[in-house]
């Protein structure tokens, strides 16, 4: 998957026609220093921020900082071709990516080449990688869930199409595992999505490919790999590309799931070329901008009016914590800018909890507003007898006469934890999930050992969905648990559990 820095030119010529009309003698700089990826200017006095300037050898740069007496350029090619004295020229261009259908199923690098050996992607429309983000009048509120497949998410932290929802925790506790669930949970829900690996192994993001067309998730996802061996100025446009392939779609009014893996390595190459451009390091050596980088990135992610196509792109950018601090640098930064937060915990993935969601931290903004009633219903106390039983659990440690009361709340939370406990890949049908929370939340599996009691919920499920299709379809058919509903669903799993039990 590593980039082949000869054609990278080919390819960024392709976004620029004419660059070359009727240069100005300050359209034509020269180069001072160049290294790591990052190159200073003379000259160029009316250089845009943004803008593309090209080199010799057909090797471009980005416009990073404008200074009073040069400008710093970031390198998207060899940067050991170039050398002190170079001749440097405008484009009057700012920089681009190939948007379009034809970048479905394909594996590419920020600059728009091909990695994945399938040939050329024939695409004829280019859009700018930085767009100011829609305005407030142009929205609307978010209400249309974006289903996850996960059992605790969408119970607990629903998402809705529009949302900004941060996935963050330590390393190897399934972060990016619940952002490849909820991709391959998208077919056949007329959602597009974009997976952007940033400063992740190539190894790595070529087992999520493979694991995508394993499941026909890649036929509805553009995976962007900016990989840990390339240079800071393509780690750091990344994510920039990401989104303005995703706001073509939103533009024609479809729906877009954006995947950020992850914006914690995108920082770190933002810090590194503003070190490099010397710019003043600030609070852990991050520039003092550093919260507008992901704020004008993320803000872009919304839930457009009808007027304006009714589109929507939902963010899930992921960031790395050390040691579950949450209060970190970053995390808070984008903690602030985003619509709330699934905070996965290394002592719950140890404990065998997966996904090992905090439900104490994690929440949801949106909250029920992306939720479909009869989900809402059905959920409405998990989150309460989860604190209950976590609460109860840490007193319970120093003493063992329990009362009865204390004692069925820690069953009760017992019995919760171990219903929303899900194997990677293995996403549940909304319905699904009703269903077994219904059971789950009147108690009907208490009184059974752990050992039994999921088998016995699978096959309580699959007695509803077989002798009780009429309740159960009209679940499906009006999103919405009615209370005559709730009742007969309750009469018939009373006579269920009775005869079980008998």
């Amino acid at each position: 998957m590593d980039i082949n820095t000869s054609k990278i030119s080919s390819i960024i010529k392709k976004q620029i026609e004419n660059f070359s009309s009727s240069l100005k003698d300050d359209d034509v700089g020269t180069v001072i220093s160049s290294g790591d990826g990052i190159c200073l200017v003379y000259g160029l006095n009316h250089a845009m921020l943004g803008e593309l300037v090209v080199f010799d050898d057909d090797i471009y740069g980005m416009v990073m900082s404008i200074e009073e007496d040069h400008i710093g350029v970031i390198l998207l090619g060899d940067c050991n071709k170039i050398k002190e004295g170079d001749e440097v020229k405008r484009t009057n261009q700012v920089m681009q990516t190939p948007v379009g259908d034809n970048l479905l199923g394909r594996v590419i690098n920020p600059l728009g080449e091909p990695l994945d050996g399938l040939g050329p992607i024939k695409t004829e429309k280019y859009r700018p990688i930085e767009r100011i983000a829609p305005g407030v009048m142009i929205r609307e509120p978010v209400n249309k869930p974006l289903q996850t497949g996960i059992k605790a998410i969408d119970a607990m932290i629903p998402i809705g199409r529009g949302q900004r929802e941060l996935i963050i925790g330590d390393r190897q506790v399934g972060k990016t595992a619940i952002a490849i669930d909820t991709i391959i949970n998208q077919k056949d829900q007329n959602v597009y999505c974009i997976y952007v690996a940033i400063g992740q192994k190539n190894s790595t993001v070529a087992q999520i490919v493979d694991k995508l067309k394993y499941y026909h998730a890649l036929d509805y996802t553009v995976v962007i790999n900016a990989s840990a061996s390339q240079e800071a100025p393509l780690l750091y446009i990344a994510p920039f590309v990401g989104c303005a392939i995703a706001e073509e779609w939103m533009e024609q009014g479809k729906d877009v799931l954006i995947i950020y893996d992850d914006l914690s390595k995108h920082a770190v190459s933002y810090r590194a070329l503003s070190l490099l451009l010397k710019r003043s390091p600030g609070r852990e050596a991050y520039p003092g901008d550093i919260f507008y980088l992901h704020s004008r990135l993320l803000e872009r992610a919304c839930k457009l009016d009808q007027e304006h196509g009714g589109g929507s792109i939902t963010a899930l950018p992921i960031v790395e914590t050390q040691a579950g601090d949450i209060s970190a640098y970053i995390p808070t930064n984008i903690i602030s800018i985003t619509d709330g937060q699934i905070f996965l915990v290394t002592d719950l993935f140890n404990a065998g909890q997966r996904p090992a969601i905090d439900s104490g931290f994690s929440v949801s903004r949106v909250g029920g507003a992306a939720q479909v009633k009869a989900m809402k219903k059905v959920s409405s106390s998990l989150k309460i007898d989860l604190a209950n039983y976590n609460e109860l659990k840490s007193f319970s440690q120093f003493g063992s006469d329990l009362d009865d009361e204390t004692k069925r709340i820690l069953r009760h939370g017992e019995v919760l934890l171990e219903v929303l406990k899900q194997n990677q890949y293995n996403t549940y049908p909304l319905i699904d999930q009703i269903l077994e929370l219904f059971i789950a939340k009147n108690y009907y599996l208490d009184s059974f050992k752990n050992d039994e009691f999921l088998k016995i919920l699978n096959r309580a499920v699959n007695f509803l969905k077989t002798e009780q299709k009429e309740y159960v379809s009209q679940i499906i058919k009006t999103n919405d648990i009615s209370k005559e509903l709730e009742n007969n669903l309750i009469n018939k799993l009373d006579e269920y559990f009775k005869a079980y039990q008998n």
